[in-house]
């Protein structure tokens, strides 16, 4: 491989010629080659576009020569645009505060502005990682910053829509088979009788209030630590840097993001992120009780419930054939699980605000985008290839429900509690179903059974 030779602080870094970046992301990558894991481009993406929003504010406050700042700007453009996403080389499990990912970014958008300026391919002239780049910044203001944006964007798309679709099929589910009768259960036993319909319209109930937590943890992630430089005081920013730079990404974004309140708290603590986390480990737990109860409903065809029917998407089996699995669901579990272990882990960073700064950013927002990510690509998948195909095997539903003991509830008005489990046993007894023992021995007829039941 060529290099050519960079100076930082520290003396003469060896960088592969073909890099953007320069000797402190050398250097990271160099001490950092951990996990090989980066962050992902969703929070590329957010930094990039923080930076854009500071050259511009930089800029119109007199503080970064136009030339420079257009530079700054274009090179942002070709971030977002999807190039140079091979340049962010930085392993998530660096320094805590992500210094490393953010030295990253500035000398990656320096030494393109450069080349846009004068076509050499310079890290540190004319314009400056430091100095320009990260101009009225620092890492511990602008990677919370980076990890908010990317989490408000994602989660209003594509995390709420996909919830959405979810939520509408279920809903069109629970009023295609709200004619459905069919037993219910509690406990694995059998209970009174419900419909197909009351079924899915508690799973659509749990997606809809899954959204509601999402939309109510929005207001924390908006607000922005950007302005607060290294430990909140604002030391080195201009006071109208970071309402400036903010405005900037609202437009942009077309989201309504605004300065932190306290900048002590927003480089200090991650609870926003924690809360996002929770909102989404809820869901998981939701989505887990949901995609269980269809996989159970639909076990068999003919050894398991079986009362509704799945779309058959592949052969289930190696070995069994004719086998058909429930894939889409089991998919879904799994998702769910991962999203649960990454609340852990950012359960467990967020309690690492040390002082002024949180030293676990780089592992909050890998988690947190992960699990967003995930979880809006196995709602949509959930959605469109498992809801939205379910049938009800009607004559199952109602064959459980004729058979069930539980229809003795229906008695306990008209002849009490005592009466009513006695006919239950000697129906088990025999093997009769309530009808039958009702009929033969003549305790009600036909009519008043069809009435009650």
């Amino acid at each position: 491989m060529q290099y050519r030779q960079e100076q930082d602080t520290m003396g003469t870094v060896k960088v592969p010629a073909t890099a953007y970046y320069g000797p402190q992301t050398q250097r990271a990558v160099e001490n950092f080659g951990i996990s090989g894991l980066r962050l992902p481009p969703e929070f590329t993406s957010a930094l990039a576009l923080l930076k854009k929003a500071a050259a511009r504010a930089n800029r119109s406050l007199g503080l970064l020569a136009k030339p420079l700042a257009d530079a700054v700007v274009q090179a942002c453009d070709e971030v977002l645009a999807g190039r140079l996403q091979d340049q962010f080389v930085v392993d998530v499990f660096q320094t805590g505060s992500g210094t490393s990912t953010n030295m990253n970014m500035n000398e990656v958008l320096a030494a393109r502005a450069n080349e846009i300026l004068s076509g050499v391919r310079h890290t540190r002239k004319p314009v400056h990682p430091n100095d320009h780049v990260n101009m009225g910044q620092s890492s511990n203001d602008v990677i919370p910053s980076a990890i908010h944006v990317a989490a408000r964007m994602r989660i209003e798309d594509p995390l709420l829509p996909a919830l959405q679709t979810l939520h509408r099929e279920l809903a069109a589910k629970s009023r295609a088979f709200a004619d459905v009768r069919k037993i219910g259960r509690t406990h694995l036993q059998d209970a009174v009788p419900m419909t197909l319909g009351d079924e899915f319209s508690g799973y659509a109930r749990q997606i809809e209030q899954g959204m509601q937590r999402l939309k109510n943890v929005v207001p924390q992630l908006a607000e922005l630590a950007l302005g607060g430089t290294a430990v909140g005081s604002g030391l080195n920013a201009h006071p109208q840097f970071a309402k400036m730079a903010i405005d900037c990404l609202c437009r942009w974004t077309g989201l309504p993001f605004s300065e932190a309140r306290n900048h002590f708290e927003a480089q200090a603590a991650r609870d926003a992120a924690v809360a996002a986390s929770g909102a989404l480990r809820t869901l998981a737990v939701s989505l887990t009780k949901i995609a269980n109860d269809i996989r159970w409903l639909s076990s068999g065809p003919r050894c398991g419930i079986g009362e509704i029917r799945l779309p058959a998407l592949q052969p289930g089996s190696s070995i069994m054939p004719g086998k058909i699995n429930p894939v889409i669901p089991e998919a879904l579990l799994q998702v769910a699980a991962q999203v649960m272990g990454n609340d852990t882990a950012i359960m467990l960073g967020g309690q690492s605000g040390n002082f002024e700064l949180n030293v676990m950013m780089p592992v909050i927002a890998h988690n947190l985008l992960q699990s967003i990510a995930l979880t809006a690509s196995a709602v949509r998948h959930f959605a469109e290839k498992c809801v939205r195909g379910i049938t009800a095997d009607r004559e199952t539903c109602a064959a459980y429900l004729e058979k069930s003991l539980a229809l003795v509830t229906a008695l306990v008005p008209a002849m009490g509690y005592d009466a009513a489990a006695a006919i239950a046993k000697a129906a088990h007894r025999s093997g009769r179903t309530i009808r039958e023992v009702l009929l033969d021995e003549k305790i009600l007829s036909a009519e008043e059974i069809e009435k009650l039941f």
